[in-house]
């Protein structure tokens, strides 16, 4: 155990001195370090000995990756670019879905691929990864509202793609008639109830906030928060059948966990603010006070308490808010040494031909509806308008995570092509990885002065 907490450190921290360096993205780092001394131990393991154990580690680490992520937006961007996040998060993946039914036929002809089996696969590959996303963003400039389009819609494309393949494809697996009346009630049920648990839980949250000062009591009250709402909405159906629903209903995990932090997150927002412009008010007393020369001990002091408590406030929030990353880093790093241990490269090279289409279909699909986005948002005031780096930046931000291989592991295992699945899903996870960070390091790096000067003029405009 000790050997493995060195192991996992020093790739951590080399990872994050490639990025820091040579600006090397710390999840590309980190597969090919991870793949490097999975080698090097020769076939031993650290973390993960099979998919069961990969998937129950990503599920294990998952809610503190969102909740990280989640506490990069606020409430006022989200109000913001609602109208966008929706067309990215939703719209463009069930329009994914759909494209990939057409074209299933033609892309994978000796399969014969099922309605079911199609959405099962792609929904894996259209959940991308918001972490690879953000340490990416972190290095550079950019237009805040680009990282608010980039970073929501990682976040919650993920929870639209597993709406999509457990309520839709697994459902359709199992014999289920899929109608538009079935999609419609059950999205907005899952939706919904997603919501209204996120939002529950997160008022839970600000409740325990209210009865400590603690740095380390809030910090467990963030995470508590976002595993709460996790738990709770993927386990609902024992809530309902403790007052005798006999319900198997199932909500999203990832959504609930978004809602509760951004709800716990914006209201300590909300809060900082405050007493950042209560601070100034008092500082301007101060100030006058003494100018007046007049009776100033009393005033002093009073004013001092209320600034040293304003700034201990602050400090707690932001250190809190540094802690949990810390721990999403450490988390990731974990998941991709598993991941590299899960892979099976025999496999891979077996279903080479599949996954190179599988990458270069997905990859087309993201880019075409990113353009579609770029034209609808130039025909209406309520979306984001973009231009052509946007839209390099946006195709390419699309890279995949550990939870599509969470989705591999609820398919049955008597499920005929599910070895194919595995190889291809693995495949795209890793060529993403590595394909998509360059080419969006590359247009960064390329257009770096003029996303700079479009961050200072958004910042102007403001």
């Amino acid at each position: 155990m000790i050997l493995t907490l060195l192991i996992l450190g020093l790739m951590l921290y080399a990872a994050l001195q490639l990025q820091d360096r040579l600006n090397i993205p710390s999840p590309v780092s980190l597969i090919a370090l991870s793949l490097l001394v999975h080698q090097g131990l020769g076939g031993h393991y650290l973390l993960a000995e099979n998919t069961e154990q990969f998937a129950t580690l990503v599920i294990l680490l998952l809610p503190i990756l969102l909740i990280s992520d989640s506490l990069e937006l606020n409430i006022r961007d989200l109000k913001a670019h609602a109208w966008s996040l929706f067309y990215l998060a939703v719209v463009a993946v069930a329009l994914s879905v759909v494209v990939a039914i057409l074209l299933a036929d033609t892309l994978f002809a000796s399969y014969h691929l099922s309605m079911a089996a199609v959405i099962l696969l792609f929904a894996m590959v259209l959940a991308t990864d918001p972490v690879s996303v953000v340490s990416i963003f972190s290095k550079f400039d950019l237009p805040h509202r680009l990282k608010i389009l980039c970073e929501g819609e990682s976040l919650f494309n993920d929870a639209t793609a597993l709406i999509v393949f457990v309520f839709i494809g697994l459902y359709a697996l199992e014999g289920g008639a899929v109608t538009a009346g079935y999609v419609a009630q059950t999205s907005v049920m899952v939706v919904g109830g997603s919501v209204v648990i996120g939002w529950l839980v997160g008022y839970v949250g600000l409740w325990m906030l209210k009865t400590t000062h603690n740095r380390m009591a809030e910090l467990l009250i963030l995470i508590l928060t976002g595993y709460g709402a996790f738990e709770v909405s993927e386990h609902i159906y024992v809530i309902l059948n403790w007052f005798g629903a006999h319900s198997h209903l199932h909500l999203s995990g990832i959504l609930a966990t978004i809602i509760a932090t951004v709800t716990l997150h914006h209201t300590m927002i909300k809060s900082s603010d405050y007493h950042e412009m209560r601070m100034v008010k008092e500082e301007v007393n101060l100030t006058e006070g003494l100018h007046r020369g007049a009776q100033t001990r009393n005033l002093v002091l009073l004013a001092l308490s209320k600034i040293k408590s304003t700034v201990a406030e602050r400090d707690r929030h932001m250190r809190s808010k540094e802690d949990v990353q810390l721990l999403a880093i450490v988390a990731n790093t974990m998941l991709f040494v598993a991941m590299a241990e899960v892979v099976n490269l025999t496999d891979l090279w077996h279903y080479r031909h599949e996954i190179v289409v599988m990458f270069l279909a997905t990859t087309l699909i993201r880019a075409v509806m990113m353009a579609k986005f770029a034209w609808i948002s130039h025909q209406t005031e309520k979306m984001t308008n973009m231009n052509f780096r946007w839209w390099g930046v946006l195709t390419f931000a699309g890279i995949k995570g550990g939870l599509s291989i969470v989705m591999l592991l609820m398919i049955p295992a008597s499920f005929e092509h599910l070895e194919m699945f595995q190889a291809v899903v693995i495949g795209v996870i890793m060529l993403s990885t590595f394909i998509y960070s360059a080419i969006l390091l590359a247009i960064i790096l390329n257009n770096r002065a003029i996303f700079k000067q479009e961050l200072q003029d958004e910042d102007g405009a403001h």
